[in-house]
């Protein structure tokens, strides 16, 4: 009843006898995330059986396809986030004795959602409550490597068998057009994680692997590289020489693509030396 509510304004709760509420703001720090400064709310709610049980509000999303983890139907709330809330609850609720229903929601949550790969992998109506320790470290390397594993356990358990990485927005929108006929879920980002993408297909049994991606990704991948930021590797020019001399290529050409300080570069020498073709399937 509104007599007996009580607001704690330092901590942003209400809280009255049967119902509490509190709000986070999300400081994803350096971290390239779309959910920077989103405002996940969660009201936790008395329930007649004992025990936690997590739930979906507005602005967050809803599993429609297996592979993600929680069973479709419901909410995506990981099982990290699960027992995370499960915790901070039981802190002050005796979880065997009383029942809580915590449901997370996030407001524009729906609209964030359409700046990520959400609805690709069957995550319909806002974004995913995801995690594996509640802390951001800036530019993850591990959080991009998890979600690229996510996208390919959610493709396999549609039964598809061809994966198509692709390194960044531009090169999966060549992919799509390319492969026309393959549903939108077998196309993942993959940017800089290429082993840790096909170390996952060959789990989930995928019998084909297609990489699109421009000169110096491939490059890197052609030299073994599967760590392949340009800060972490450099394209292999010399393999690129050799590539112009196998393909046909003049001495003076390869050369010059041996001095070449990009794959860049050396994809232009071809260009107008007439060797893309030959030299580009080479690569690939």
């Amino acid at each position: 009843p509104p007599g007996r509510r009580v607001t704690f304004a330092a901590d942003s709760r209400l809280i009255h006898a049967d119902r509490a509420a509190a709000v986070v703001i999300k400081d994803a720090g350096d971290d390239p995330d779309v959910t920077h400064g989103a405002r996940p709310t969660a009201p936790a709610l008395r329930r007649d059986e004992p025990g936690i049980e997590p739930d979906g509000g507005i602005g967050a999303g809803v599993v429609t396809k297996p592979g993600l983890g929680p069973e479709p139907g419901g909410a995506v709330v990981d099982p990290v986030p699960h027992k995370m809330i499960e915790q901070a609850v039981g802190e002050s609720v005796d979880l065997k004795m009383r029942g809580v229903r915590v449901v997370i929601s996030v407001p524009d949550g729906e609209k964030t959602a359409r700046r990520t790969t959400n609805e690709r992998l069957g995550v319909l109506g806002g974004i995913s409550i995801l995690g594996t320790t509640g802390i951001v470290r800036p530019f993850s390397t591990a959080s991009w490597r998890a979600s690229v594993e996510r996208a390919v356990a959610v493709m396999a358990a549609q039964g598809e068998r061809t994966l198509v990485l692709c390194a960044g927005g531009r090169t999966g929108e060549g992919a799509m057009r390319l492969l026309p006929q393959l549903p939108g879920v077998c196309f993942v980002e993959a940017g800089d994680c290429t082993g840790a993408a096909l170390r996952r297909a060959v789990e989930h049994g995928v019998t084909q692997v297609v990489f699109v991606g421009m000169a110096g990704k491939l490059a890197r991948l052609a030299s073994g590289v599967l760590m392949s930021h340009y800060t972490r590797s450099k394209a292999d020019t010399e393999l690129l020489a050799e590539i112009t001399r196998v393909m046909g290529g003049s001495d003076e050409l390869a050369a010059r693509v041996a001095e070449a300080g990009t794959a860049r570069h050396a994809y232009e020498l071809w260009e107008g030396e007439g060797l893309l073709g030959r030299a580009g399937r080479e690569l690939c």
